[in-house]
């Protein structure tokens, strides 16, 4: 497993953090995309990994409720994929939301993406749910776990 810095950035670091989500994901996003769905949250928090100073991946989550918080993002770029990196930036926002006092930590995932099916179990998620995404046409799994 490598060894990545995880850091968390402000909005300032918006940019940077498109730019992975666009080495990450298809389509392409804009800044706006991620201001639009920050409008209103509370306690956005981004998490930055570096490997060999190259940004390797990003994690971005809010409060859901006020005792339960939601990872609602979380992407590696292509070519550090298989290194850790996603177990990392999880279980730095997993130690960011038990530092805010918060309970619980949910995160939906797409159930055509079983690495991070596999890191959710691995990580003691519990699944708690399964819904239907009419956007994609696809199950996402809902999982959960106990911060207390």
């Amino acid at each position: 497993m490598a060894s990545a810095k995880i850091a968390v950035v402000g909005p300032g670091e918006l940019g940077l953090v498109t730019e992975l989500y666009n080495r990450v994901f298809n389509p392409p996003q804009v800044e706006e995309f991620f201001r639009r769905r920050f409008r209103g949250r509370h306690n956005v928090c981004m998490m930055v990994a570096v490997l060999d100073e190259q940004h390797a991946g990003f994690i971005i989550g809010f409060e859901l409720m006020p005792t339960t918080y939601f990872s609602w993002m979380c992407g590696v770029v292509p070519e550090f994929r298989r290194m850790g990196i996603a177990t990392q930036l999880i279980q730095a926002q997993t130690a960011w939301a038990q530092d805010h006092e918060y309970s619980t930590l949910r995160f939906e995932c797409q159930n055509q993406h079983r690495p991070m099916l596999h890191v959710a179990i691995r990580e003691g998620y519990d699944l708690v749910g399964i819904r239907w995404d009419t956007a994609t046409a696809d199950n996402v799994v809902i999982f959960e776990r106990d911060l207390r």
